[in-house]
């Protein structure tokens, strides 16, 4: 899992760039503390809110696993319950890592 620590760090230095990337425009990000959801705690490995309109939650995956679709269903939710503004748009993106020849 050190691409999971590398990919966090890089999204938390960078913050723009992976707005750009992921979305085609750049917003200023703010970091939501704790990234802990509520219920039986999970945490999510990258949420940044653009206030007031905007929550977008990565994840990072090095390999493909069977219940990432209900996983992200689990995070929409707790995070439309957490911030249930209904005018603050959730995005979710996750990010496959594959090792390439080095």
């Amino acid at each position: 899992m050190p691409y999971d620590n590398l990919c966090k760090y890089l999204r938390q230095s960078f913050p723009d760039d992976f707005s750009v990337w992921l979305l085609g425009e750049s917003f200023s990000f703010a970091e939501i503390q704790p990234s802990e959801l509520t219920a039986d705690p999970i945490r999510a490995d990258s949420v940044v809110l653009e206030s007031p309109t905007l929550i977008l939650h990565l994840e990072f995956q090095t390999s493909p696993k069977g219940d990432i679709p209900f996983r992200m269903a689990d995070y929409a939710l707790r995070l439309q319950r957490r911030y249930s503004d209904p005018s603050i748009q959730i995005r979710q993106i996750v990010i496959y890592l594959k090792q390439t020849g080095s």
